[in-house]
């Protein structure tokens, strides 16, 4: 594994939000939600493609506080623009867990 120095992870602007609507998209090459995730008023509504669906429901993730890194350049995913990334662990079988605070906080804050 490659190491990264302290100044490298200070770059990575990993923050807090919570999942506001999900929308099943059908044009993706592997199964997918469209996010819209609430990062609080210094960040605001961002847009992500996220492969949850083996484990999640639309209906589950509404409501859900989520880890993401916001400072990723724009990624188109066929006709979406992903705008953060979501950030979960990925098991032996591809299915992955969100990442996600263990008690409400408030959205937008830093991960460190």
């Amino acid at each position: 594994m490659e190491q990264i120095t302290w100044q490298d992870f200070e770059k990575v602007a990993i923050r807090v939000g919570t999942i506001i609507e999900v929308a099943d998209f059908p044009r993706a090459k592997n199964p997918a939600y469209q996010l819209l995730i609430d990062f609080g008023p210094e960040l605001g509504i961002k847009r992500s493609s996220a492969q949850i669906t083996k484990l999640y429901t639309e209906e589950n993730l509404v409501g859900k506080q989520i880890v993401a890194v916001v400072n990723f350049p724009v990624k188109q995913v066929a006709n979406f623009f992903s705008e953060c990334l979501v950030l979960g662990v990925v098991g032996d079988d591809k299915e992955i867990v969100l990442l996600q605070p263990d008690r409400t906080v408030r959205n937008g804050l830093q991960i460190g």
